[in-house]
């Protein structure tokens, strides 16, 4: 599977990168600053989950995972080198499908000054241009407007609504499922909810 040759540049402050050994300690931060932020929409965490130990190796595992083409993980990382949020592409399948799932959060310091939407923006084109990808499906809680809007934004379609689809913060909760089909050119922004 091919990897980002390099990084992306996502605005004057941040770029766009895949997850890469030696990340550990500044995602062990990111996720510690962010955990009251980021409890409502993720599974629960153990407290070994915000250690740099645990970072290094999820970070390893990403490697791998990107490696065997069955995910590939970025990081939004700011100039000074901090991450300031994650964009991940799991589960992608090939066969007749040629699809993944999209999953993304952005760093309480960075709400609202577009940073997703350019982040969701780059990782589609990248789904679609570099890994010939048909498909990006997405998933939001039903309250999380914000991630709706985004997706949205970046062109997604809502296609249904699941029933216990995952487990966060402790619950089964409902997801709203979207989709987006990555054909040239990418599908048109849609009304925000």
């Amino acid at each position: 599977m091919s990897l980002p040759k390099s990084q992306v540049r996502l605005d004057a402050e941040h770029i766009l990168r895949p997850v890469r050994v030696g990340d550990g300690a500044a995602l062990a931060r990111a996720y510690r600053a962010n955990r009251e932020h980021l409890a409502p929409w993720e599974p629960t965490r153990s407290e070994t989950f915000f250690t740099e130990e645990s970072q290094e190796e999820h970070a390893r595992q990403c490697v791998t995972d990107a490696a065997s083409g069955r995910s590939i993980r970025f990081v939004i990382e700011s100039d000074d080198g901090e991450i300031r949020g994650r964009m991940n592409l799991n589960n992608i399948v090939r066969g007749a499908f040629w699809s993944a799932d999209l999953g993304y959060w952005i760093g309480v310091s960075r709400l609202r000054q577009g940073l997703a939407s350019r982040a969701v923006a780059r990782v589609a084109e990248y789904a679609r241009d570099e890994l010939g990808l048909h498909r990006l499906q997405a998933a939001t809680l039903l309250h999380n407007i914000g991630s709706q809007r985004v997706l949205a934004g970046a062109g997604f379609e809502r296609i249904g609504l699941a029933p216990k689809y995952l487990r966060i913060a402790g619950e089964w909760q409902d997801h709203l499922l979207f989709q987006l089909l990555l054909e040239e050119p990418l599908s048109p922004r849609r009304e925000r909810p």
